[in-house]
């Protein structure tokens, strides 16, 4: 996995991931437009406190939604975005965000549902 000097090539990867979250909300029967867009993402390292292994941290913020994406050394990653909209077949809940994980190839999601306060 490259660090967070190599991140420019990580875009094809990044792509991906970003239409992976958006294929999780449209599962549901809802969008959150373009969002997210890899190119407004800002990039840190990560530093896991047992291994010592470094990992690059991608992070949506400011604008209507927050996410973020883990990119793991061994090419794992884990993303999660805000959504924030009515579920559309439960009007008791609503969809806080979604995840998806795995190897970029092979990455699977779910939709992370809240329930309205009463």
């Amino acid at each position: 996995m490259p660090r967070l000097a190599e991140v420019s090539a990580m875009a094809a990867q990044g792509e991906a991931v970003c239409s992976a979250l958006r294929g999780q909300v449209e599962k549901l029967g809802l969008s959150i437009g373009d969002e997210p867009v890899w190119a407004d993402a800002s990039f840190a390292e990560a530093i896991d406190p047992f291994s010592q292994e470094v990992s690059v941290v991608a992070t949506w913020r400011g604008k209507a939604r927050f996410g973020k994406a883990t990119f793991f050394p061994d090419g794992r990653v884990f993303a999660e975005y805000q959504v924030l909209l009515p579920h559309p077949a439960r009007p008791d809940s609503y969809v806080d965000s979604v995840q998806i994980w795995g190897r970029p190839q092979q990455l699977r999601g779910e939709a992370v549902l809240a329930d309205y306060l009463k």
